[in-house]
């Protein structure tokens, strides 16, 4: 591997898991304005106060960097 297709990989990698980041945080912000979330009863500020944590990020990370090491493994045996 020469270092611009090390490059492109590395690039590709940080923006499939800045991806599913954010999937991650939309669902839980979807969350907040269902029936059961405090989102309708208050602001945008709270509902986003609510799932910016540092519990949150990590379990965002986590799974970010799972799913893009299960879709790596699926795209290279296809």
């Amino acid at each position: 591997m020469n270092k611009t297709s090390l490059n492109r990989s590395f690039l590709r990698a940080i923006i499939e898991i800045a991806f599913i980041i954010f999937l991650f945080y939309s669902n839980l912000l979807m969350g907040e304005y269902n029936k059961t979330g405090n989102g309708q009863k208050k602001n945008i500020l709270y509902a986003l106060n609510d799932i910016l944590t540092i519990d949150n990020f990590l379990i965002a990370v986590t799974a970010a960097i799972i799913g893009f090491i299960v879709f790596e493994f699926l795209r290279k045996k296809s």
